[in-house]
């Protein structure tokens, strides 16, 4: 667009007027403050699935299972924290493969679960397989009826 005032002199006129552009993304960014909290509450409802496939546990291997309140069992023999190394120190020459599996609740503490892995290193186990399901509360019960037993 030229304007001229003289007939002589011509002017371009290119300034571009961002006020319209400047209201879409004001509107935008309201738009996207009030739809942002929606996404942090879809992640809560997310429960794992469970296992369907996949190979047995080997009982022939050394079982460590952790309850929900930090009780360890060794082949479902009640140890206290202290005694873990110990007694998998002393059935790891019973063992064909010297691996480890830990069962545990889903509600442990990973702190227990890291007893159980410097144990395993320090007994002399070479491998440690955690199952894939974790401890129910029917085999947690079990475990404790067998202890009583």
């Amino acid at each position: 667009m030229n304007f001229s005032s003289n007939g002589n002199e011509r002017k371009t006129f290119s300034d571009i007027n961002i006020t319209p552009l400047t209201d879409i993304f004001l509107v935008l960014l309201i738009i996207m403050m009030v739809i942002a909290p929606s996404f942090q509450s879809i992640d809560n409802n997310i429960s794992m699935p469970n296992i369907n496939s996949g190979l047995a546990i080997d009982e022939s291997k050394a079982i460590v299972s952790i309850t929900k309140d930090g009780t360890f069992y060794v082949n479902q023999t009640k140890v206290s924290c202290d005694d873990l190394e110990q007694n998998l120190t002393s059935i790891i020459g019973n063992l064909e493969k010297k691996e480890v599996v830990v069962r545990a609740d889903k509600d442990t503490k990973s702190s227990e679960i890291m007893k159980v892995m410097r144990s395993a290193q320090n007994a002399g186990f070479e491998k440690l397989v955690v199952a894939g399901e974790p401890l129910n509360d029917a085999q947690q019960k079990q475990l404790k009826e067998e202890e009583i037993d």
